[in-house]
């Protein structure tokens, strides 16, 4: 059995994915495989990807991080959710929180008792029921108070908002230190094997080759070994997704340190505004068919909370995913296995699901077709699942101001988004497949702050009087603003906490 086991492990690509793997991978396989990790100084990594949800708390879990160390050298924030603006129509706002809304009660969803009295006028919007959205709009934070079960105190569930940059650095720390070796330098060559076409060895710049049983590839788009080497195939989405661009610049931060991320809906495209602890990160994704980049760039620095402290820098991307994540003996994390806009911030998630399912297939030196088509098959749900997410927030829209929203409130989506919208536009039934990513809450309040509002609601919420209703709803508003009165605010916990020493400015 033990001449069965894989020897060399290739990582090829360092940034956020590369580490990301590299680290793990040292810290479950406890020194039993020989790791090693390929990048090039000179070839840059992406790098715009700053914002997590909170799934990320399971990885950091995996590698025994202390929180507070990973905030400082990350110059981290928290995160809650992330606020839309101009999304269903302009002048909309509403929050994506994380964690969960209101309190569970007896037969049916909470969200089906405040609906039948929002249909009647008689309730709030869905921001003053939920711990992590109050908190939000009151710019307040503290970490889940697990002592406090019957308190939405124990509810509260957050993610980050982190320098990509410095968080590869973190992780390469970690990494090395359990082993890891990196080896410096850009590849010139990728040898296979002619009797199966598995990838044998790199061939280095300075004539090293870097031999391995296993590739990893996490050279970004560039997707050099699963595409490069492979030829594996794209399956291309932007019928759905029609942005093709981003435009990134950091900018000096605001007076107030908000704990979400806001993503605003311009003309022919949406603009992100993540906040770290000494800048603020943003960014312009847009769609060069109805914009040019130069108008972009102009609708970006026309918008930003501080002084620009770098260039502006273009990102070109295609949303889709590969035909295949696992091909051979490559397996591609990251964005050389697929892109998806970071809308809802999933970029690192789906970094972190390509880890943990390879860790549950994790091959032998057979590389069994069937372990293979298992890895293929749930990645692939992975990004669909993802995918379909992400066209809501461009279908269900009312905006009619440009051609770009036009396009996006007229196309033809998936089926399985619009299964999703219609049961909700009839009774407002949320329903959630399987282990996919977003949940009931997530899908509910996209769906209702982009203005579809079911027709009516669940038959068996009539079980109570609209008394008990409006009691029970108003109860549930009362101990979260009373929750919230008590938290401090997102910039004093982190001053007690975890913050981050000043950068060092160079003269």
């Amino acid at each position: 059995m033990e001449q069965n086991k894989i020897q060399e492990i290739v990582v090829v690509g360092g940034g956020t994915s590369g580490w990301m793997t590299a680290a793990a991978l040292s810290k479950v396989l406890k020194g039993m495989y020989r790791i090693r990790l390929v990048e090039s100084d000179d070839i840059a990594t992406i790098g715009v990807g700053e914002a997590t949800i909170p799934m990320i708390n399971l990885f950091n879990k995996l590698l025994e991080l202390d929180e507070d160390q990973f905030m400082r050298e990350t110059q981290a924030s928290f995160k809650l959710g992330i606020e839309f603006v101009n999304w269903g129509r302009l002048g909309d706002r509403y929050i994506h929180g994380f964690g969960v809304i209101g309190q569970d009660n007896w037969t049916v969803d909470f969200h089906q008792y405040w609906l039948k009295q929002f249909l009647a006028g008689k309730a709030k919007d869905l921001d003053h029921y939920s711990i992590n959205t109050a908190a939000c709009l009151s710019n307040k934070f503290i970490r889940a108070q697990p002592d406090m079960p019957n308190s939405p105190l124990s509810q509260i569930a957050h993610a980050y908002h982190f320098d990509a940059g410095l968080y590869a650095k973190f992780l390469r720390k970690f990494a090395e230190a359990r082993g890891v070796v990196r080896t410096e330098g850009k590849i010139v060559d990728v040898s296979v094997r002619d009797s199966d076409g598995h990838i044998t060895a790199l061939t280095m710049e300075r004539g090293e080759k870097v031999e391995g049983d296993l590739f990893i590839d996490c050279s970004g788009f560039r997707a050099l070994l699963i595409e490069g080497t492979l030829k594996t195939g794209y399956e291309d989405w932007s019928r759905w997704l029609p942005c093709d661009r981003a435009i990134a610049i950091p900018c000096a931060s605001a007076k107030e340190l908000t704990p979400y991320t806001r993503s605003t809906a311009r003309s022919a495209g949406w603009q992100w505004r993540i906040p770290l602890q000494h800048r603020i990160g943003n960014g312009h994704v847009f769609s060069s068919k109805f914009m040019s980049e130069d108008e972009a760039t102009a609708q970006l620095l026309g918008n930003l909370d501080g002084a620009p402290l770098a260039e502006p820098r273009t990102v070109k991307f295609g949303a889709g995913r590969r035909k295949k994540t696992w091909n051979k003996n490559c397996i591609a994390i990251g964005l050389s296995s697929g892109f998806l806009e970071p809308l809802e911030s999933t970029s690192i998630h789906l970094i972190q699901m390509g880890i943990a399912h390879l860790l549950t297939y994790f091959p032998s030196a057979g590389f069994e077709p069937q372990d293979v088509a298992a890895y293929n098959r749930i990645m692939g749900q992975e990004y669909d699942w993802v995918r379909d997410f992400i066209i809501l927030h461009y279908k269900a829209t009312e905006r009619t101001d440009s051609a770009f929203w036009n396009y996006c409130r007229e196309m033809e989506v998936p089926d399985s988004l619009t299964q999703r919208m219609e049961l909700f536009g009839a009774n407002g039934r949320v329903h959630r497949e399987g282990n996919e990513l977003f949940t009931k809450v997530s899908w509910l309040q996209v769906m209702h702050g982009q203005r579809i509002h079911p027709k009516s609601y669940h038959p068996l919420t009539d079980l109570l009087s609209e008394a008990e209703i409006q009691s029970y709803l108003e109860e549930v508003e009362g101990v979260i603003a009373a929750c919230v009165k008590v938290m401090p605010t997102h910039a004093e916990f982190i001053a007690q906490n975890c913050a981050a020493s000043p950068p060092i400015m160079m003269a």
